[in-house]
Parts: C-alpha cells; structure tokens; sequence
C-alpha cells in the first residue's frame, strides 16, 4: 500500500510539474511567431479612361502581387527576367513600366486593363512666358 501511495504521488508531482510549464512555453511560441510576420507590403488602385477600377498589393517581401479586377483575385509571382515591375502566372501577367499599367491575359493576347498612370507629385506642366 505504501508503494502505491509514493507511486502515485510521484506521479501527481511530475503531472503537477510538466502542466505548469507548457503554456507559458506555448505562449512564448505564438509571441515570437507574430512578431516574424511583418511583410513589406503597398497597396495601389488604379482607374482606367472607361472608369474601371484595379487595386493591386504586392508583397515585397515575398516577390508577389494580388490584382482585384471586376470581382476577381489573381495572385501573381513577380518576374525578375522582364523590365520594372512585372508578375505573372500561366494564365495572366501583371506590369507597371514606366507608368502603364497592364492586366493580360497571356494566351489569348487580350489586355483585360490599360492605363497610363500619372507620376506621383507631378502637377501640370508649366509653360515658360516671355
């Protein structure tokens, strides 16, 4: 009986033990893993000459770009190959070079969004008087 009694107190202790110590383990996990989750991201929309609207996110950090367009999402994986900012996938390819912004739709050739956008800060030109 008395052998009983130790081995089940020994087992109490060591339950006792390991149950005070996970959760504050646990809760040090999830802080460390919130603070790694910071991504680079920018966030742009863009309006066409028919007033049609694309938002665009690229990731930075991660090489890759999200087009909304008409209800639509296409996640795309920037291309480092092709001038300036471009992204694609099988289907679609995303660019902005030098200020014209396109969303196409690779085999079929048809361009789903055009746009020149204008340089940011830049006012109207101002010509000289003499």
């Amino acid at each position: 009986m008395k052998k009983l009694f130790t081995s089940v107190l020994i087992g109490l202790a060591v339950l006792s033990s390991t149950a005070c110590k996970h959760p504050g383990k646990e809760a040090e996990a999830i802080s460390d893993t919130v603070s790694e989750n910071k991504d680079e991201t920018s966030k742009d929309i863009f309006t066409d000459s028919y007033g049609e609207k694309i938002e665009v996110t690229i990731n930075h950090s991660k090489g890759t770009a999200t087009v909304h367009l008409e209800g639509k999402t296409y996640d795309l994986k920037k291309s480092d190959a092709l001038p300036e900012y471009t992204a694609s996938n099988e289907e679609y390819q995303y660019s902005n070079i030098k200020g014209n912004i396109t969303l196409l739709k690779k085999n079929v050739d048809m361009v789903l969004f055009h746009t020149k956008s204008e340089a940011k800060g830049s006012g109207p030109a101002k010509m000289a008087s003499y």
